[in-house]
Order: C-alpha cells, then sequence, then structure tokens
C-alpha cells in the first residue's frame, strides 16, 4: 500500500444527458411499476454531453476539469496536467508516480517530453487494462451519482453544475480509498487470466 499510495490515477470519461443503451432506469418503490409518476419517456439520441478529467491518490482527489468544448487532443492534456500534477507531486515527494493510459493523447511527443522536463514517472501498463485503474470504478461511481439525481439535469449548464461538479465533490474519499486498496487483488487477478476480463 505504501507504493499504491504515491500514484496519482488519472483519465478522462464522457458523461451525456441522454443514454444511447437503449434502455430506461427508472428507481420506484416495489408494486409501483406502471404509476405515471414512475414513468419517463427520454429521448435516446442527443442532449449532448461532457469530457471530463480528474485524478484520485490515496486520501485526496484533484478538482475535476470539465472541457468546454472540442475535443481533448495532447495539448489540451498538457496543459491541464501541468495543474493538477503540481499539488499530489509537492505533496507526494520524489517518488510520485502518474498513472494514465496508454490513449494516444497521453504519450505524444510534447505530453512526454513535459513529463521528462518535469521529471515525472509514469506507470506502463499493458494496452486495453481499464481495470487496472481505480479512477475508472469512481466514474462508475459519478455515473451512477448523477443517475439519481432528482430532478435529472436537463441542459448542459445543468448537468455541468449541479451534477458533475457537485456530485463529485460529494464522493466518499472512503470509497476512492477502497478502489486503490484494491489495486493488488487486481493486478494478481489480471495476472492470473493473462491480461483477459477479470471479475472486476
Amino acid at each position: 500500500m505504501d507504493q499504491w499510495a504515491t500514484v496519482l490515477f488519472t483519465d478522462e470519461s464522457r458523461f451525456s444527458l441522454n443514454t444511447d443503451s437503449r434502455r430506461t432506469f427508472i428507481w420506484r418503490e416495489p408494486g409501483t411499476r406502471y404509476l405515471l409518476s414512475n414513468v419517463r419517456e427520454i429521448d435516446n439520441y442527443g442532449g449532448g454531453g461532457l469530457m471530463v478529467l480528474a485524478g484520485i491518490l490515496l486520501d485526496g482527489r484533484t478538482p475535476l476539469h470539465v472541457f468546454e468544448r472540442g475535443t481533448v487532443t495532447g495539448v489540451r492534456y498538457r496543459d491541464i496536467l501541468e495543474p493538477y500534477v503540481r499539488l499530489p507531486r509537492g505533496a507526494v515527494g520524489p517518488e510520485f508516480i502518474l498513472m494514465d493510459d496508454n490513449a494516444r493523447l497521453h504519450t505524444v511527443l510534447l505530453v512526454d517530453e513535459f513529463k521528462e522536463s518535469e521529471d515525472i514517472r509514469r506507470v506502463n501498463w499493458p494496452a486495453k487494462s481499464p481495470d487496472l485503474n481505480s479512477v475508472e470504478h469512481v466514474w462508475d461511481a459519478l455515473g451512477w451519482a448523477i443517475a439519481t439525481c432528482n430532478p435529472p439535469p436537463r441542459t448542459i449548464q445543468e448537468m455541468k453544475i449541479a451534477a458533475l461538479l457537485n456530485e463529485w465533490d460529494q464522493l466518499p474519499q472512503e470509497m476512492i480509498n477502497c478502489f486503490i486498496s484494491s489495486m493488488k487483488s487486481r493486478c494478481k487477478a489480471y495476472i492470473s487470466v493473462r491480461g483477459n476480463n477479470t471479475p472486476h
């Protein structure tokens, strides 16, 4: 755990106003399935969404960065990474390690040059192994928190302020610590299945 305590787990995720899964999720009391108050029509397509970036570490997290428009490029990633890494890196010290995945924008030359100039070490992960990044589980928890907002966000601005930023701050740190503490068992499970799907 001493080693995992030096790692800042980061990644981006996208949250949409409407789902395109063709499923409708309704939280209701047993036996009230067909009450009008529990039936909600939604448009399965459209409505837009937001891309976010954040980092978690044992006993801490970065602020949630919401990308206003456009796609996330290597330049945008580098510009956001600098202030987001500085504080945790100062707190952890020379043992600090950054965990970002092998996405192309994380490994372009200008990002690699920035990490090298700042003496930031990275964890080398195998490709296509999101279950090894604890922040992926935090995105799931944030998604569930947003899905249970009452009333649900109807606009991008509501989603940013009322849902994403508010719910991010309210996620229990104990839950985040638990995800990071499970790294040992998740790594063992990943090794035992030789990189295939794990129960995590």
